[in-house]
């Protein structure tokens, strides 16, 4: 049988205690394959032991039995036994010459391998392998034991630590198990802040029940007393001293074979303790564990010194000081130097220095006085007055165009917010996606006289097109389906065109609109409006073809003006209709005004503050030859106030009167109505007032409503729900002046959802005195508050 072969090799623990060889050190070496047949193995052994016993002297044989196994027999005979020397030396290993052995190795390195295709990695002798790093600790596993660790000493050193404590301390409750002590003697101006600051970010306020375990607490106590200190360092208390403590009632736990309540002969010894009670025994006793940071201040740190750049060289350098408001002397606030900053910024932007930086500031404390300077680098960069706007796409949006749009002039002394407000005025045009303004110098400030930079406006288009759609409901006015395409700048600059259409219950209307937006000035906006009208109420049908021109100065989300006002003209032609009179035609013209003062706060959502608008038209109709001419005035007045931080009063008054004619001269379409949406909920649309013999509204010359309504905040969503309970009160009068005779009145309550764009409004209402005919709810649907 042929031997395996093997390129290394080391002789066995049998081979060398059979030749008493165990104190060699064998080297690891090559050899030929065919030595290890197990019989020239056996002679190779033995004539290795010859050569070691000439050298050594003879070695005693080891005993083995002259009865083993016949395969052990046949490699090592009795022979070799009685005397292995002899049989060694009658051996063709033993008759072979030995050569010599720096014959059998070459000087020479073994040649490299040829390369071999496919195969581009270099050899490991040539490869630049990087050194292996060993690896580092776990840190999950060292903050563990850090943390196991600090539990120790803080319950072993929780009774030393108690002598620290401040006597009789003003204790201030953070959360559940955090209290604050402050020294009763040591007036801190600070510290409703630091609490308050405290109370934010301290990582135990924020333990959760199923956070509870003592390395836990014992970990983000450590963190709290870490953050204290930094608080303290804010507000100038640079050398605090906060001592931490742990406060954990103890609990001794019942061991098995004692006894419970009872006690005595033949009592039942007590249980053991199981494993979860003990858990739950030590999670109840760290639930009522307290954990107190007594606070030693120390002395507040002030002021030594305030550099402010070079703002000492400027015109109005007394000006710019005043502006940062802090001042040599003054307690050391991190806060209030960030906020200075920024007001100094901000004041230098709003005086004309159009390239005013304002670096990071550098305080540097000294403990010695317990003081810091403060070095903030200021560049005020000299002052500009306004030059021209450049717009970079020219026709699409005019440089002069832009001029209009900006709220200052060529010459005007530079103000920063006028940049921030010429952008936000040029994005709300819809017309470009993105605006960059920026200040370029022009001139330089020579001689103290300001310098000349113009702003250069970057726009990029915005989609021009909108085709849009609206579906609405009211229990009163029924399904409204409109539809309509417009393109915001097909007359360079925004020149509007807008085609409509409306689908309803009782409305059908397409018109066409032209609109320029900011003619000659900001927000003042020239409409021209062409309209054929079917609409079908309760009180009247009509067809009407109307067209009307009119200049508005508009208030906007983005500028909301105290001042708005229109004025324009508009001719009507309409026959129309009621349940009890024959169709009739009337031509009318009408010069409607309007004027009206805002001193609210929000323009859909006001909180505070009062409105106040009056609306006069004076028209002239022609009927079957006859002519009429009547003012048609409308006051309306609404106050909003704040009842607490989740309620707001709210509260409006209409008044309106037709004068110069009687109701039957007056088409029924130009006449009061109430009741409604917008008017008085509960009721259906023109419910309220006069009606006729079939029990529909007539319309009249005066018209009167309340409302009353508390807006509550429910903080659901986020504070995005609210409810809105609501009482409306109004009638309608044929006489000239506004009565309360008739007075309806309707309540009930509405739900509100805040979203970006204003609160969506869902009303429900129910009349509380009704008439014969009207109904018992009315469901309106809209967008914004009700007023």
């Amino acid at each position: 049988m042929p031997c395996r072969p093997s390129l290394n090799w080391r002789p066995s623990r049998w081979a060398t205690a059979r030749q008493g060889w165990s104190a060699l050190a064998w080297p690891k070496v090559s050899l030929r394959s065919d030595i290890f047949c197990l019989s020239g193995l056996a002679r190779a052994l033995a004539t290795l032991g010859l050569g070691l016993g000439a050298t050594l002297g003879p070695l005693p044989a080891l005993g083995q039995s002259r009865n083993a196994d016949p395969a052990l027999e046949a490699l090592i005979p009795d022979s070799a036994i009685d005397n292995p020397q002899a049989w060694a030396r009658d051996t063709d290993a033993a008759h072979t010459t030995v050569p010599d052995v720096s014959t059998l190795i070459s000087p020479d390195p073994l040649p490299a391998l040829p390369p071999m295709p496919g195969i581009t990695l270099e050899w490991p002798d040539k490869a630049d392998l990087p050194a292996i790093e060993p690896l580092s600790p776990d840190p999950d596993i060292a903050d563990a034991q850090e943390q196991a660790k600090a539990a120790g000493v803080a319950l072993e050193t929780d009774d030393s630590a108690q002598g620290l404590r401040i006597a009789n301390a003003t204790l201030v409750h953070v959360a559940n198990q955090v209290e604050l002590a402050f020294p009763p003697d040591v007036t801190l101006p600070d510290r409703d802040a630091i609490v308050a600051r405290f109370k934010g970010l301290s990582a135990l306020a924020t333990l959760k029940d199923d956070e509870d375990n003592l390395a836990q607490l014992t970990r983000r106590a450590k963190s709290d007393a870490d953050l204290l200190q930094q608080i303290l360092r804010v507000y100038g208390y640079y050398d605090p001293d906060v001592i931490q403590t742990i406060e954990r009632p103890t609990t001794t736990p019942v061991a098995a074979g004692t006894a419970g309540a009872a006690t005595g002969a033949g009592a039942a010894p007590a249980k053991a303790e199981t494993a979860e009670e003990a858990r739950a025994r030590r999670q109840a006793s760290l639930a009522k564990a307290v954990v107190r940071f007594d606070i030693q201040p120390g002395p507040q740190y002030r002021f030594a010194h305030i550099a402010l750049g070079d703002i000492q060289a400027a015109s109005d350098a007394q000006d710019l000081r005043a502006a940062f408001h802090l001042n040599v002397g003054d307690p050391i606030n991190s806060d209030k130097i960030l906020t200075e900053k920024d007001s100094l910024n901000k004041e230098m932007g709003e005086r004309g220095y159009a390239f005013a930086t304002v670096g990071e500031p550098d305080l540097v404390i000294d403990h010695e006085p317990r003081t810091g300077d403060l070095n903030l680098p200021v560049t005020t960069g000299g002052k500009y007055r306004f030059g021209h706007v450049n717009s970079n796409l020219p026709a699409y949006l005019s440089s002069r165009h832009l001029e209009r749009i900006a709220r200052f002039r060529p010459g005007d002394m530079y103000q920063r917010s006028d940049m921030d407000d010429l952008r936000e005025g040029i994005l709300a045009t819809s017309l470009v996606s993105t605006a960059t303004v920026k200040a370029r110098e022009v001139t330089p400030p020579t001689n103290g006289q300001p310098g000349v930079v113009d702003v250069d406006v970057d726009l990029t288009k915005a989609p021009q097109r909108t085709l849009a759609g609206l579906i609405g409901y009211s229990s009163g006015e029924g399904a409204r389906l409109e539809g309509s395409w417009e393109h915001r700048n097909f007359f360079p600059p925004e020149g509007m065109i807008r085609f409509r259409g409306v689908l309803g219950t009782q409305e059908q209307l397409a018109g066409f609109t032209f609109r320029r937006n900011n003619f000659h000035e900001r927000d003042q906006v020239l409409t021209a409006d062409l309209y054929a009208q079917t609409i079908q109420v309760r009180a009247y049908d009509a067809n009407t073809l109307s067209a009307t021109a009119s200049l508005e100065k508009q208030s906007t989300l983005i500028f909301q003006k105290p001042w708005t006002y229109s004025f324009g003209i508009q001719l009507i032609g309409t026959q129309e209709t009621t349940s009890t009179t024959p169709r009739t035609t009337y031509f009318i013209a009408a010069l409607p005004l309007r004027g009206a003062y805002d001193a609210s706060d929000n323009l859909l959502d006001p909180t505070k503050g009062w409105r106040l608008s009056l609306r006069v038209s004076p028209e002239l109709s022609t009927t079957d030859g006859t002519k009429s001419s009547y003012v048609k005035t409308q006051i309306d007045a609404s106050v909003y106030q704040h009842i607490s931080s989740r309620v707001i009063l709210a509260a409006r008054t209409r008044l309106g009167a037709i004068v110069g004619t009687q109701v039957d001269n007056i088409a029924p379409s130009r006449r009061f109505y109430a009741g409604g949406g917008a008017s008085v909920r509960g009721y259906s649309y023109q419910r309220v007032g006069p009606l006729d013999a079939t029990g529909e509204p007539t319309g009249g010359r005066s018209l009167t409503e309340f409302s009353l309504e508390a807006r509550v905040k429910t903080g659901l969503f986020g504070g995005a729900v609210g409810l809105v309970p609501f009482v409306d009160a109004g009638t309608v009068g044929t006489n000239a002046t506004p009565t309360l005779t008739g007075l309806r009145l309707g309540a009930g309550l509405g739900l509100r959802y805040q979203t970006n764009f204003g609160p969506i409004r869902i009303d429900v209402g129910t009349p509380i005195n009704p008439r014969p005919g009207d109904s018992r709810l009315g469901v309106y649907i809209a967008l914004g508050q009700a007023f």
